[in-house]
């Protein structure tokens, strides 16, 4: 993984970014490979996670020379206190982001809104019934009211354990039991979380793992679940549909508007706004033939996956978009957004507007969103961006060519309509090794590494190897661009999978959604197992963020681990500094929770390595490797 990327194609290895990295260069625009550069050499106390800055007797920074910090924590405790608190920040950004989604479908069950609806009944009624929740023979605004109660409820402080643990294996359960990692409630875990690693609090460095573990469990089962669900409820659970990635989806002759972020609360609104026949109207008397939207990161995959709206990019496509110069506006909610963002668009007539209180950018237009007026705001950002097309500057714009096509909507749902309502036909694939196991992709691109080299490479030798791969978040974007979402990619995996995927209709890889919908990737885990009669560690299963950079990268890790499944890393977390830490993490875990991290850099290595885990695994339930 090299310090300091020199060119071009070392930075990408997508066509599109390298015509926008090299316009930027001549246009003069920072990008984040350039500010990568000046950060280099990283500061090496800072990433084996030796560096202490909890209380003012320090920083500390411990090496062999001083072995103790001021108050005399060693390297474990200082490693394990700042990973806490890193899991704790990506816990805490899902499961508010869970928290938004509960107080819209409060407002709509309370009638505070006429801006949102329940557009999937069904779904409502299943929730609410699965957690214990009456719901037959009552309105539905009545359900809806007693199921947002119950989800605020898996915040607080007053539960034994949270509401979707009523789909976790019991030898699961047990497990987290027997170790005191059963999460209780979200704001609790990630409170306590910061108790614990106060100066004088938690010095036990396994201690302080477990409930690292406890916390990001809490964002899996309650925080990201509860987002998901609750999305599904109130704008639609995904079905399979057609849509289309890269900075080719920009159109020169419209008006150009990005959503970015993770909520979409906002982006659902921004899509009705642009296709209100008074606002074409007057982007056409401006000039333009009409408007167009397109999605970047994980807001990006909501819109994809319930509407079709299609992916200009992802993490380190954000910049790039909008180098092309055809981009008016930018609309961006929270979550995984360059402040960069800013200084790019002044280089061009790009607007950036922030919706969120809790994510305001200096030098943005901020455009606060609520539920009571998101239809109201939704028009006046779409106006502004109009107002924006006469300010374009023609002679600057270069939009690459070619938008990849890709199929998306692979909701749990919408998997369990494909198989015919039941998961025999996968589980009867499985035990005939047509598909050997599945492996989740999932997350970010890391300006460290070669843009999607990662990402794409893993996907393509894991298929080849019969094995099925999910994809969630930034990864999504990667395996469109390479033509991996697409049935016709059958091509390029193993016997097997042609096979079932065939007979399907189906890619060798699955888009399931942004990566809060993560969450139903570990209840499909559960569901396996369940029906199975074993633990979700016993399944053929592995995770991976190959590129990963956030905070909420780390505690999707964790909770996959601490839920059974064996995850992989690029890279490690900056827990080096500490032997303890690190062997628990890559091999104490396993005997704790029946599964580990594995770090590597390499995608063909780890392609390797996920397979033996998934031979070792099949081989355990008595089924052929």
């Amino acid at each position: 993984m090299a310090k300091a990327i020199k060119n071009i194609d070392q930075k990408s290895i997508w066509d599109d970014a390298r015509q926008m990295l090299a316009k930027a260069e001549k246009d003069g625009v920072e990008t984040a490979w350039d500010r990568l550069e000046q950060q280099s050499p990283h500061c090496q106390f800072g990433e084996s996670g030796v560096c202490c800055r909890i209380c003012t007797m320090g920083p500390c920074r411990v090496s062999k020379k001083a072995p103790r910090g001021v108050c005399g924590a060693d390297a474990d405790v200082i490693v394990a206190r700042n990973f806490g608190r890193f899991v704790a920040g990506g816990s805490a950004g899902h499961s508010d982001h869970g928290r938004d989604c509960i107080e819209a479908l409060y407002d709509v069950a309370h009638g505070k809104t006429k801006d949102y609806t329940i557009k999937d009944e069904d779904k409502l009624r299943r929730i609410a019934a699965e957690l214990g929740i009456a719901e037959q023979g009552r309105e539905t605004l009545e359900v809806a009211k007693d199921l947002a109660e119950e989800f605020y409820a898996n915040y607080g402080s007053r539960r034994d354990e949270v509401s979707f643990l009523c789909r976790v294996p019991q030898k699961r359960k047990d497990i987290w039991h027997n170790l005191g990692m059963t999460p209780r409630g979200v704001d609790r875990e990630i409170a306590e979380m910061m108790h614990r690693t106060h100066m004088g609090c938690d010095n036990d460095a396994v201690n302080t793992m477990v409930h690292s573990a406890r916390t990001c469990l809490a964002d899996a089962w309650a925080g990201s679940m509860i987002a998901t669900e609750i999305s599904d409820i109130l704008f639609g659970t995904p079905s399979p549909r057609m849509s289309q990635a890269n900075l080719g989806v920009i159109k020169e002759d419209q008006v150009n508007i990005l959503v970015h972020g993770h909520n979409p609360i906002v982006s659902e609104k921004i899509v009705e706004a642009v296709n209100d026949p008074e606002l074409i109207a007057l982007a056409k008397q401006k000039g333009a033939s009409g408007i167009n939207v397109a999605g970047l990161c994980c807001t990006g995959n909501e819109l994809m996956m319930r509407q079709g709206i299609p992916m200009a990019g992802n993490h380190l496509m954000t910049e790039l978009a909008i180098v092309t110069g055809a981009v008016e506006l930018i609309v961006v909610d929270y979550q995984c957004i360059m402040p960069s963002l800013v200084t790019v668009g002044n280089c061009y007539h790009t607007k950036m507007v922030t919706t969120a209180d809790k994510a305001k950018f200096t030098g943005a237009e901020h455009v606060k969103f609520e539920m009571t007026n998101g239809m109201a705001q939704a028009r006046k950002v779409v106006q502004m961006a109009i107002a924006r097309f006469a300010l374009r500057d023609k002679k600057r714009v270069q939009i690459p060519k070619g938008p990849v096509p890709m199929m998306t909507g692979f909701s749990n749902e919408a998997l369990l309509a494909a198989l015919g309502g039941t998961l025999t036909p996968l589980i009867e694939a499985i035990k005939a090794g047509k598909v050997r196991g599945a492996v989740a992709i999932v997350g970010c691109n890391n300006p460290k590494y070669q843009q999607d080299y990662c990402n794409v490479n893993l996907a393509r030798e894991l298929i080849k190897r019969d094995i099925l791969v999910l994809v969630t978040g930034c990864v999504t974007t990667a395996a469109g661009k390479a033509n991996l979402l697409m049935p016709e990619s059958i091509s390029q995996a193993g016997p097997g999978l042609q096979e079932i995927c065939g007979s399907l209709g189906i890619p060798p890889v699955l888009h399931m959604g942004s990566c809060v919908d993560n969450a139903r990737i570990i209840q499909l885990a559960a569901m396996l197992a369940n029906e199975l009669g074993v633990d979700i560690s016993d399944l053929p299963l592995a995770g991976s963020s190959p590129e990963w950079y956030s905070e909420k990268a780390a505690a999707i890790g964790t909770y996959c681990v601490a839920s059974g499944i064996y995850t992989h890393l690029g890279h490690p977390p900056n827990i080096t500094g500490s032997e303890l830490v690190t062997n628990l993490a890559l091999k104490g875990l396993d005997e704790l929770v029946g599964a580990c991290f594995l770090i590597e850099p390499d995608p063909f290595k780890a392609a390797e390595h996920i397979d033996q885990r998934i031979k070792a695994k099949r081989l355990g339930l008595g089924l052929p490797a």
